[in-house]
């Protein structure tokens, strides 16, 4: 498996998963001072509350000294909580009006600041208040209570943050501190941060593996289930790729390291994550923009309620209470939650699955999908392929060992996936002798290879192609069809312009096939099967696995355009899922492409959404989450517009002349701090996620 690679340092680098980073340590200091300020409101509001009974309660209270129930004891308690504790309500808001915009911040800061300025002047000066026929009140305690549970809504919602993350710490602890490096022969136990590319690092029974490297002595099982969610461990032996922080299961081996610091898969992994978590989605910028317009008409609102009590009752208090109250009712904190905090614990949870979304834009769009496109060889099936038939033609003229040489020598230099199940077919059958020498080699894109060997003509690839090429190809037709209606992949080899064999190519579909798009149907996708394969051949895969629409014979330069066709005929949006480097463009022009983990760093790059254990069942996985986290976003939306939208006729003071009914500015902060709070805890039920297809293959 691999993760983008951003380009590996030629000397050791600090590991990025092995420390937290910045945001992590911000987050962390935030709790610290949220938690200092929100204990220290949390006592003097309670002495304020308690100093104000006499009057709340309208008697006299023995055990109260008078000078504690003073108007000015209350203003000495409540000025820290304002000034100190929620300073940063009021930098905001100024900083927003230096901006001439208006946001949270400045709900707060005005609702608290007018009932805490009001009482000043009813301290300092009642006699201005008295002089007009009106109570000297006081309301220290209930600026004081709004600011309170305001600080305590963002504890809460910054605790939230830090549970969303859980996911990355886990894996940022997942790497071990030291390596056992060989050196000149001498095992040395050193700080991963030292290792290099290149070095050779032991691992022992129970070790986690430092870094990413393949194996080059030795063999052992190791368990990857925290990167991939692949429960079962996986036997690695010489030439197979090992991922930092899996565990070692059993046995012993050496491993030459390939990545350090950034560059390996940990890293990666946070990396992206943490990319997704601090992206935004359309949904949210449409909330950020609704926010935008919708404080300024608050105020608006806020102020010609004040007007309009003033004007009909003459209370100044009054006009107060209501002008504070809408201020704050209509705070749209929860709002501004409504999204992040669904995003970053839905990322968090993909993590725990093994799946990566590079953006929250990826995980918004992938609920909406209509068509998904898989692609064969490396998704739907094994991408393991290997030669089940060997068929001899024009009565076998030349030796079956100078045949297999000549193709095995030709082959050798291919990158197809065919080519390496060939040329394992060949040493199978002739060993592992010297090849002859090659004189010309180029690969025909999507079609085969053309070579010059030992001064013949050779030429392998697709009967297709053959055909085009001008070659007879009668006596070849026949047992393409044969191969073909048994789902076998063929390349025939031409020598000298006449053909002389054909080989079929097997590709075992992947046991999860069935049940993965048996689920993408249950989500209501259409599911389509995009091959550059024959089309009896793709179209006997498709079947077996229940996909009902194939595309076949399509040129790896093609199969963008193929989505791009399916996005112009209105099947939008649609998905991608590929693995190798010719599905790289269809992924990036995909509405969403979909890696999986066990292809190439090209594919991985140009998708939006990688499946680490390259298991099939988290395509549908990933969709779940995806419409699961825009349900609750929706959910918290609404709740939080219907909340302002219910709640401001009734601050205004709608209610009073009706039924007397008049909401306390503290009942607008309790309400407010208790909207936001519902609001992240019904973001945080996405923690109980659990796909229906567990992309780990356990089943559904």
């Amino acid at each position: 498996m691999s993760i983008t690679t951003l380009g590996s340092p030629c000397c050791a680098a600090e590991p990025a998963a092995s420390a937290p980073t910045g945001m992590e340590r911000e987050l962390a200091r935030e709790l610290t001072v949220l938690r200092r300020r929100v204990s220290v409101a949390a006592v003097l509001t309670l002495l304020v509350m308690v100093a104000t009974l006499p009057h709340m309660l309208g008697m006299h209270l023995d055990w109260l000294p008078a000078w504690f129930t003073s108007p000015w004891t209350q203003l000495l308690l409540s000025s820290p909580v304002l000034f100190w504790c929620g300073r940063e309500f009021f930098s905001g808001a100024w900083s927003s009006l230096r901006r001439h915009s208006a946001d949270m911040n400045t709900l707060v800061a005005a609702g608290t600041g007018i009932a805490w300025l009001a009482s000043l002047v009813a301290t300092v000066a009642p006699e201005v208040l008295t002089a007009e026929g009106l109570p000297a009140d006081v309301y220290y305690e209930t600026a004081a209570v709004i600011l309170t549970l305001v600080l305590l809504g963002r504890l809460l919602e910054a605790r939230a943050r830090g549970q969303t993350s859980e996911a990355i710490r886990r894996l940022l602890q997942l790497q071990p501190p030291t390596a056992r490096v060989l050196r000149e022969g001498i095992a040395t136990d050193v700080p991963v941060a030292t290792v290099a590319v290149g070095d050779l690092v032991q691992v022992r029974p129970g070790e986690k593996l430092p870094l990413d490297g393949v194996v080059v002595e030795g063999s052992s099982w190791v368990e990857e289930s925290m990167l991939t969610g692949e429960p079962t461990p996986v036997a690695k032996g010489p030439g197979d790729g090992v991922i930092g922080a899996a565990m070692n299961r059993s046995g012993s081996f050496t491993f030459r390291v390939t990545r350090v610091g950034d560059d390996t898969t940990l890293a990666r992994i946070v990396a992206l994550v943490r990319q997704a978590q601090s992206s935004r989605t359309r949904v949210q910028r449409l909330a950020d923009q609704v926010v935008g317009w919708f404080v300024p008409v608050v105020i608006a609102i806020a102020i010609a309620t004040f007007v309009l009590w003033f004007l009909v009752s003459g209370n100044l208090v009054l006009a107060t209470l209501f002008l504070v109250s809408v201020l704050v009712i209509a705070c749209p904190c929860a709002l501004g939650l409504a999204t992040p905090t669904a995003i970053m614990v839905a990322s968090g949870k993909g993590a725990e699955n093994g799946l990566i979304f590079r953006s929250a834009e990826a995980l918004e769009t992938a609920g909406g999908l209509r068509t998904i496109v898989l692609d064969k060889t490396g998704t739907l099936t094994m991408g393991q392929p290997e030669v089940t038939d060997f068929e001899r033609l024009h009565g076998g003229r030349m030796p079956v060992g100078t045949l297999l040489a000549l193709v095995a020598a030709v082959e050798s230099r291919s990158e197809h996936p065919l080519a390496e199940a060939i040329v394992a077919y060949a040493s199978s059958r002739c060993g592992d002798g010297d090849l002859p020498p090659l004189q010309s080699f180029e690969a025909m894109t999507g079609s085969g290879v053309l070579a010059s060997v030992a001064g013949q003509e050779v030429r392998v690839g697709s009967p297709r192609w053959l055909r085009s090429s001008g070659l007879d190809t009668t006596t070849l037709d026949p047992v393409v069809a044969r191969l073909e209606r048994a789902a076998r992949s063929v390349a025939a080899v031409a020598v000298e312009g006449r053909i002389e064999a054909c080989f079929g190519i097997a590709d075992p579909i992947k046991p999860e096939a069935h049940a993965a798009v048996a689920a993408l149907r249950r989500l209501g996708l259409e599911v389509v099967l995009l091959s550059g394969d024959a089309r009896r051949t793709s179209e006997v895969v498709a079947a077996d696995v229940g996909i009902v629409r194939v595309i076949a014979e399509v040129r790896p330069g093609d199969k963008a355009a193929v989505v791009q066709q399916l996005q112009e005929q209105g099947q939008g949006p649609v998905a991608m899922v590929g693995d190798g480097i010719n599905d790289a463009p269809a992924l990036a022009r995909a509405d969403v492409g979909i890696a999986m983990g066990t292809g190439t760093d090209v594919a991985i790059a140009a998708s939006d959404i990688t499946v680490l254990s390259g298991h099939l069942g988290g395509v549908p996985a990933a969709i779940e989450l995806s419409r699961r986290t825009m349900a609750t976003i929706r959910q918290n939306l609404f709740f939080a517009f219907a909340y302002n939208v219910a709640g401001i006729p009734i601050a205004a003071g709608l209610l009073f002349p009706l039924t007397g009914w008049l909401l306390n500015p503290m009942l607008a902060g309790a309400a407010m701090a208790f909207s936001s709070v519902s609001v992240v805890s019904n973001a945080l039920r996405l923690r109980r996620f659990r796909p229906r297809l567990r992309p780990s293959g356990a089943g559904t």
